[in-house]
């Protein structure tokens, strides 16, 4: 089913985006991928070689939408098309909310929130080509506000929000799109280092997974938004 397709995924180099990536890898599909840091990306791009030779790693930043268009454009150069597009890339500050700084509320919307808006910008014309499909990475904590979240919350709202009544502008050109909303991801988000004392969360490989199963399901269907939770979380 996706076999021969092409998915660009943002934030790719760690994590969610990363268990994404090596799952579409190992389905058939061709994947690029982008992360900030260069070294980091080609340390990663020669890692994920080992699933499959069609991958691409990109230096782009999804705060700044010409980043995003060259990174579009590369992967339409490398690969021809593009199928899928996952806007994972995203970062958190928690703090409350009279201690949390102008630049690090501007860092969070945009990168979490203006970042998944840049990402479709770019893609939108090739999606409409391929009939694609586009997908955000979201978070619980879009529908569940909570102490020391407000900057976090408010993007990840946000990116709900956008997504939604995106999928209502985009389906009249066959453009699906869904927003997952996963709890707690055994990743290093916020400084955490991931250990045995994770196995209780959701792991990348199980976001890669649910992705792939959201790929393959029939056109005629669906599945516009996702909450995606540990099934028993740690006391």
């Amino acid at each position: 089913m996706i076999e021969n397709k092409v998915a660009y995924i943002t934030g790719g180099t760690k994590g969610i985006g990363f268990g994404i990536a090596k799952i579409l890898l190992e389905n058939g599909a061709s994947v690029a991928f982008s992360g900030r840091q260069k070294e980091e990306v080609e340390k990663i791009e020669l890692e994920l070689k080992q699933y499959s030779d069609h991958i691409l790693g990109i230096v782009s930043d999804v705060k700044s939408l010409e980043s995003e268009v060259e990174a579009v454009n590369r992967i339409k150069e490398k690969f021809g098309k593009l199928d899928f597009v996952i806007a994972n890339a995203g970062m958190g500050v928690f703090k409350p909310v009279d201690q949390l700084t102008a630049e690090e509320w501007n860092d969070m919307i945009e990168t979490n929130l203006t970042g998944v808006f840049y990402t479709l910008k770019a893609s939108v014309e090739e999606l409409k080509k391929t009939e694609g499909y586009y997908i955000t990475i979201a978070s619980l904590a879009g529908a569940n506000f909570f102490e020391n979240g407000s900057g976090y919350n408010a993007s990840k709202f946000g990116v709900v929000g956008f997504t939604q009544a995106a999928m209502i502008d985009l389906r009249k050109y066959n453009i699906k799109s869904t927003v997952i909303m996963p709890g707690s991801v055994a990743t290093h988000f916020n400084g955490n280092v991931p250990s045995d004392k994770d196995a209780w969360k959701i792991q990348p490989e199980d976001m890669g997974n649910l992705v792939l199963d959201i790929l393959k399901m029939n056109p005629r269907v669906l599945p516009s938004k996702i909450e995606f939770r540990a099934t028993k979380p740690a006391n």
